[in-house]
């Protein structure tokens, strides 16, 4: 029953103007800052971690800010899942660094795009996936009766989808052999056995290797991207930065120190857009207590 009510709020949003559903996204951000949702407790636990300098009234701002983008992240979910090419296309107002895409295709590499959970992540694919051979990795959503429709949205322009499997990681080293982009969430807490520790905001944080192992054994461009949502849901600009040479690295910890420096400088641009409701730090070096208990 949840599932269906998801589908049709998604398929209603997908049908209104970007203002209208920036609208109802902010009004539900604004309600969660009145509940007690674990999102909640974990994006000012969050705020706090990364953001000590500034005062309890800026981080407070900055929390309602957060809750109100992540709101406007749902409700356009539906229209970046649902909505034709052409529709996607109008939204896209500025693009920087796309040449940079290019670039890398020309050195006959592949190039990876790491997006982090900033603005509407969504959007690069739908941009990149028609223009440019592509693959992403892919972790089914918790819910399962979503799980088709988020495997038909994110490939209905070409893009394919590699599993968060071994067989999938496999598909991803095969594509930048074949000078594809592959495009991979970087900013997950990987678990136990997925990643290692290194610096993001100051804190150690369980960073997946993945990203490194690719970079290292395919000498692929890496690029972190992103699109930022502008002023008056005008639409949004998208980002495509160079991601310093040391994710190359052989040495693992100057990689993934490279890896989460390209994502924090990408959030630093446009803060009050990044998921902070996530756990990001819930696993901690042996030793250290939770943050989030």
């Amino acid at each position: 029953m949840r599932t269906a009510w998801i589908k049709r709020l998604l398929r209603l949003s997908a049908h209104l103007p970007l203002w209208i559903d920036h609208t109802i996204g902010s009004f539900l951000g604004r309600r969660v800052l009145h509940s007690n949702r674990p999102e909640l407790r974990a994006a000012r636990i969050n705020l706090e971690l990364c953001f000590p300098e500034l005062s309890t009234a800026q981080r407070q701002q900055l929390l309602q800010q957060s809750m109100e983008e992540m709101g406007k992240t749902l409700i356009e979910t539906g229209l970046l899942w649902y909505g034709k090419r052409a529709q996607l296309e109008r939204l896209v107002c500025e693009i920087h660094g796309e040449e940079l895409v290019k670039e890398g295709l020309a050195r006959g590499k592949g190039v990876i795009l790491v997006a982090p959970h900033l603005g509407n992540w969504e959007l690069i694919g739908a941009y990149c996936s028609p223009r440019y051979p592509m693959i992403n990795l892919y972790r089914p959503p918790k819910q399962e009766g979503l799980d088709e429709l988020v495997r038909s949205a994110r490939g209905r322009f070409g893009a394919t989808l590699a599993p968060t499997t071994a067989k999938g990681v496999k598909m991803l080293y095969q594509a930048l052999a074949n000078n594809s982009l592959t495009g991979i969430l970087p900013d997950q807490d990987p678990g136990e056995n997925g990643g290692e520790f290194a610096p993001f905001f100051g804190i150690q944080t369980n960073t997946m290797t993945l990203v490194s192992r690719l970079a290292q054994k395919s000498g692929a461009t890496v690029l972190c991207t992103w699109a930022a949502r502008l002023p008056q849901s005008r639409g949004f600009a998208l980002h495509f930065e160079a991601v310093s040479d040391e994710i190359h690295s052989r040495d693992t910890q100057r990689s993934l120190a490279a890896l989460n420096s390209a994502v924090e400088n990408a959030i630093r641009q446009i803060p009050a857009q990044y998921q902070w409701g996530y756990k990001r730090f819930k696993t901690r070096p042996a030793g250290e207590s939770s943050f989030y208990d």
